[in-house]
């Protein structure tokens, strides 16, 4: 694997973390201030929550690892259309995962179905897209910003006059 592979590795490991981490803090900051919780119905029990945002998460971890190993280095651009098929997989992850929790504990698939309606609707599955799609063109950012870098990041006094 060669070393920009490896950054980009690891700044996706690192971008997934950060989306989890904004995820949790987002829905922390919109319960409190809307007086709601992220998952209102208590049918759906207490791992409906946290099942839709690991398979959020993974989700975002799985395409920016797609986009580190397979997108060559020469070919890194700052992708909008990439971060934004990203964010609706989120929203779509969430709110899905969230419902399949939500069958899997009830077995009921029409409650199921308007469980699903409700979190599409709902401002945390909005919120779970609207942070992928953030962080992902942010992370693209970063790898398209590095291209034209070798080595090490240097100081502006560290770097020759010739460059």
């Amino acid at each position: 694997m060669s070393g920009f592979r490896k950054y980009a590795a690891t700044v996706a490991i690192f971008a997934s973390g950060l989306f989890l981490a904004l995820l949790i803090a987002a829905f922390g900051v919109i319960s409190l201030l809307s007086g709601t919780e992220v998952i209102a119905d208590r049918r759906a029990g207490e791992l409906a929550g946290p099942v839709a945002a690991a398979a959020a998460t993974l989700l975002v971890i799985g395409c920016l690892l797609l986009i580190a190993l397979r997108v060559p280095e020469s070919r890194q651009r700052v992708a909008p259309l990439a971060a934004a098929g990203i964010g609706v997989g989120a929203y779509l992850a969430w709110a899905l995962f969230a419902a399949l929790a939500f069958l899997l504990g009830r077995g009921d698939p029409v409650g199921a179905l308007i469980f699903f309606g409700g979190l599409l609707t709902g401002p945390f599955a909005i919120c779970a897209g609207i942070i992928a799609f953030v962080v992902a063109l942010l992370y693209t950012l970063v790898l398209a910003s590095r291209v034209a870098e070798r080595g090490r990041p240097r100081w502006p006094w560290e770097r020759d006059e010739d460059e």
